[in-house]
C-alpha cells in the first residue's frame, strides 16, 4: 500500500536532509512554502533552523493561519529543534512577542542548552525504540513542563542537563529538542512515517 505525502515545512532549516531521510523511506516527501501545498500532505515535519525566522516567513507566505488550522484539525506534526519551539502552546526566553503555531501542552525553553559552541552529542533512548539513538542538540530547547496529555519519550541522560525534557509526544504530535535528520539513522522518523499511516487510516 503507498505511503501518505509528507511534508517538510521548507522555509528555512534543516528541510533537504529531512525530505531525504523520508525519500529513504519510502515517502512521497514534498517541500511546503504554500498553502495549497500544504493542503496535499498527511503530515509535515517543522525542521530545525531559527523558530523566529520560520514563524515570520510563514507570515510572509500566508501560512500561519493554515498551519495553525491543519495542526488544530489534528494533522500529525513532528518538530525538530526549532520545530518543537513552533508547536509548543508556551515559550520561555523567547523574544520579544515571539509566535508560535502551538498545539502542544508544552512549555520550551529556547536556547536552554547554551550558544552554538555548548551544542553536544549523546546517545539517549527514546519511547518505541529498542535501542539507544545518537542526539545531536545544537543550540537546542528543552522542554520545561509538559501538560497531562503529553508523553515524554526521552531524557538528558548525562551531564549537568540530567533529566532535561528532550523529545514529547501529544496524539499526533511529536518533537525533539534534538536533530534526527543529522544525528545518523532513520528510526524516529519512521516513528513519525508510522504515525501518519496509523492517522490516515483511522
Amino acid at each position: 500500500m503507498s505511503k501518505p505525502p509528507i511534508g517538510v515545512l521548507a522555509l528555512q532549516g534543516d528541510v533537504r536532509e529531512h525530505l531525504r531521510l523520508l525519500t529513504s523511506l519510502g515517502v512521497p516527501a514534498v517541500a511546503v512554502r504554500r498553502p495549497d501545498e500544504l493542503d496535499a500532505v498527511a503530515g509535515l515535519v517543522l525542521p530545525g533552523g531559527e523558530s523566529t525566522t520560520m514563524i515570520r516567513l510563514a507570515r510572509i507566505f500566508d501560512l500561519v493561519e493554515p498551519l495553525r488550522s491543519r495542526i488544530a484539525e489534528g494533522m500529525p506534526a513532528f518538530g525538530t529543534c526549532a520545530g518543537m519551539i513552533l508547536l509548543a502552546d508556551r515559550v520561555l526566553d523567547g523574544i520579544e512577542g515571539q509566535e508560535t503555531l502551538g498545539g502542544l501542552d508544552i512549555t520550551v525553553r529556547r536556547n536552554a542548552f547554551g550558544r552554538q559552541v555548548d551544542s553536544f552529542e549523546e546517545e539517549i533512548h527514546l519511547t518505541g525504540l529498542d535501542a539507544p539513538v545518537h542526539a545531536v542538540f545544537i543550540r537546542a530547547p528543552w522542554v520545561e513542563s509538559v501538560g497531562d496529555g503529553v508523553a515524554v519519550l526521552a531524557t538528558v541522560e548525562a551531564g549537568p542537563s540530567a533529566g532535561r525534557i528532550v523529545a514529547v509526544r501529544q496524539g499526533p504530535l511529536m518533537a525533539t529538542s534534538f536533530h534526527p535528520e543529522v544525528g545518523g539513522g532513520s528510526r524516529i522518523h519512521r516513528l513519525f512515517v508510522d504515525l501518519v499511516a496509523q492517522h490516515t487510516s483511522a
